[in-house]
């Protein structure tokens, strides 16, 4: 068979996003800055209305944080009802019962996983570990897709645990993407890949359930086999398409001339967990895993990057070998079946998962769920890419009381794209304010030109067209449950020229959190108020802002990731571009949004050299945090015969592998 010349690997230069490794930019995003994505919006640049807003009144006035509630329910059980103890010195406060201090940053060359004292750390689950009951062991020189399909899978990504009972839990995971030169000893690069070793990438990607189990005298939890274990994967499982997009002509192929069945996920980024107990998986980089057409549809050829800033098609890593319907030419609208927000149901191993057509398409970071205050359901979202903007869907039906109507909730409401503005009363204490604009309302488009279908499957397009605002890589998008305000993570933009006090600098390599509060703290609203929550970078850098706490006290924090929320309401961010944009290993970072602590970041666990952290959750009942660290060793020139990280180090460990890890007190016990 005749191969087309893969992407030059080894060694690559100077086309990162300024944050991320080569290698990470290589299989993370298929070289993403490579291509021109960047939006077609005339509206103002967010850096733009943020400089615009903040020059109204001073910087501390504008990067100061609002006033949280109190109370909430933690994730894995009951607040416990005990007095607050007082800290040690340097100890942060994060609720009555949990508490650290502070670790320091840690260089990005140091292969270890660092937490606090005090507390200890130890794997869950790691790549190739056996899921499906019966699935063969772990063996680095004999994969094949058909073990991988039931052992657990490559670079797990958005993390959630739904409890069964208090020793009996469900992990599920994504598997983002895969590092073949980290995977296949002998690696050269993706062109001589074997038929074997494509298909058994194609199966490390998708999803994992794994069941939990532990003893109420320990704080680890341990993977069990059970039936309730179960693979998604990108080789063979069969998806459901719903909403406004199922059936239409846009998404009919040869083998599905129905348009309603899709095989397969990839490149599973974020998601959420809906009140049901159901998970959302957003599809992020879809179009590295197509070949492209430099004459094709120009919506994906240009809006979604199959083709690099030459004009060159992509070489799909090769999948097109093993599968025509991955290449654009032979199956055009395969792609369209791709970048969309998934949703499984973990308590269900038989059950059938769907691709939901209206929450729109795009590269999705995730969707966190919340509901409105008449109960119709809100999904948040973020389009991870330069100059890509902000979404939220809100259901047409309301929640019934007992829940059980959630997963057809997501199937008919209206799509919204933020759009912000300077305009504000300067004595009021945010930046500015915004609207949520309608792409679809009540089963219509509300782009003129652009039918239901073009606006859900083209959403870029669509949101482009009605002036949204583009912004630094939108990605992890979370709703407080304690102050009802949302979190918007907008991890970096070098390659942006415009500078602003939002990103004072010319190329945001650090990246900044925004906080919206919805009218009335509504979900529902179509308007809000925004602030700059934090300007993130190196503290010495007078450019970086804390919401107004002194500089000198806070940790070091850059490009921040997926966000998360304490029983307190106390901010969790997990970082992906450190070791390029300050030189430290990616973090996992506390910081309280209340009172006189408010923007005092302060650093809690480090990931080896090479790793992102990824979906955190905090689980301050049982003294515990849960992290993926996903792709350790991605640094330049690695392979799995010359490795930079032997994460996570047990045994003959001759590769990196990802892994689910939990950091836990030690001597703590499972209290209620």
């Amino acid at each position: 068979m005749t191969q087309t010349p893969s992407r030059p690997l080894l060694p690559m230069t100077g086309h990162t996003m300024g944050t991320r490794s080569a290698a990470t930019c290589h299989f993370k995003c298929g070289d993403a800055c490579l291509r021109d994505e960047g939006s077609l919006s005339a509206s103002p640049h967010f850096a733009e209305v943020a400089r615009a807003a903040v020059s109204r009144r001073s910087v501390l006035q504008a990067l100061g944080l609002t006033a949280a509630a109190v109370g909430a329910s933690t994730f894995l059980g009951t607040p416990r009802a005990q007095a607050a103890t007082a800290p040690a010195a340097g100890e942060a406060v994060v609720s009555p019962t949990f508490r650290f201090r502070p670790v320091e940053p840690v260089d990005r060359t140091v292969d270890a996983v660092t937490v606090p004292a005090g507390y200890a750390w130890h794997t869950l689950v790691q790549w190739g570990d056996p899921v499906v009951p019966g699935a063969p062991a772990f063996d680095l020189d004999r994969q094949s897709p058909e073990a991988q399909a039931m052992q657990f899978g490559y670079n797990n990504d958005y993390l959630t645990i739904v409890p069964q009972s208090s020793t009996r839990a469900l992990l599920v995971a994504n598997h983002e993407y895969t590092n073949e030169n980290l995977m296949y000893p002998g690696f050269v690069d993706e062109a001589s890949l074997t038929d074997e070793q494509i298909r058994t990438s194609m199966a490390a990607h998708g999803m994992s359930v794994v069941q939990l189990r532990r003893y109420l005298s320990d704080p680890r939890w341990y993977a069990d086999s059970s039936r309730w274990n179960r693979r998604i994967t990108a080789l063979g499982t069969p998806f459901r398409l719903t909403g406004p997009v199922a059936g239409d002509a846009l998404v009919r192929t040869t083998r599905d001339p129905a348009g309603r069945t899709v095989i397969g996920t990839l490149n599973n980024c974020a998601g959420g967990t809906t009140p049901w107990r159901t998970v959302l998986s957003g599809e992020e980089n879809f179009d590295q895993y197509f070949r492209g057409d430099p004459v094709g549809d120009p919506r994906n050829r240009d809006t979604y990057g199959l083709v690099d800033a030459t004009g060159t098609p992509g070489d799909g890593r090769f999948w097109y070998r093993v599968d025509d319907r991955f290449d654009v030419v032979a199956e055009p609208n395969e792609i369209n079946r791709f970048g969309w927000i998934v949703e499984l149901d973990p308590r269900d191993p038989g059950s059938t998962p769907v691709k939901h057509t209206a929450l729109g398409r795009f590269k999705h970071e995730g969707a966190t769920v919340s509901l409105a205050a008449d109960r119709r359901v809100a999904v948040y979202m973020g389009d991870d890419t330069a100059d890509q903007h902000l979404y939220k869907f809100v259901s047409e039906g309301r929640l019934s009381p007992g829940g059980t109507n959630g997963p057809r909730l997501l199937e008919r409401g209206d799509l919204y794209v933020a759009r912000f503005s300077a305009e504000g009363d300067p004595s009021t204490d945010h930046d500015g304010t915004g609207e949520w604009v309608p792409l679809t309302r009540g089963g219509r488009s509300m782009v003129p030109g652009m039918t239901l279908a073009e606006v859900l499957v083209f959403t870029r397009e669509a949101a482009a067209a009605v002036g949204a605002t583009p912004m630094d890589r939108p990605e992890d998008v979370e709703r407080n449950p304690v102050n009802g305000r949302v979190y918007v993570a907008c991890t970096n933009s070098s390659n942006r020229a415009a500078a602003g006090v939002a990103n004072p600098r010319p190329g945001n390599r650090w990246g900044h959190v925004v906080e919206l509060r919805e009218d009335g703290d509504d979900a529902g609203a179509t308007t809000f108020t925004w602030t700059l929550a934090l300007v993130c970078g190196d503290p010495a850098d007078p450019s970086t802002h804390f919401a107004g706490f002194p500089a000198d006290r806070v940790s070091p924090i850059s490009c921040p990731d997926n966000l998360t929320f304490d029983s307190r309401g106390g901010l969790w961010i997990s970082t992906d571009g450190q070791p390029g944009s300050l030189g430290l290993n990616d973090a996992l970072h506390y910081v309280p949004v209340d009172g006189p602590e408010r923007g005092h970041v302060q650093q809690f666990l480090a990931v080896p050299t090479g790793a992102e952290t990824c979906g955190p959750v905090v689980d301050d009942e049982g003294d515990s945090v849960f992290i993926c660290v996903q792709h350790p060793g991605e640094t330049a020139d690695a392979v799995v015969d010359a490795p930079s990280s032997l994460f996570p180090y047990g045994g003959t460990t001759r590769t990196p592998r990802p892994a689910v890890v939990q950091v836990y007190r030690e001597g703590g016990l499972w209290r209620r």
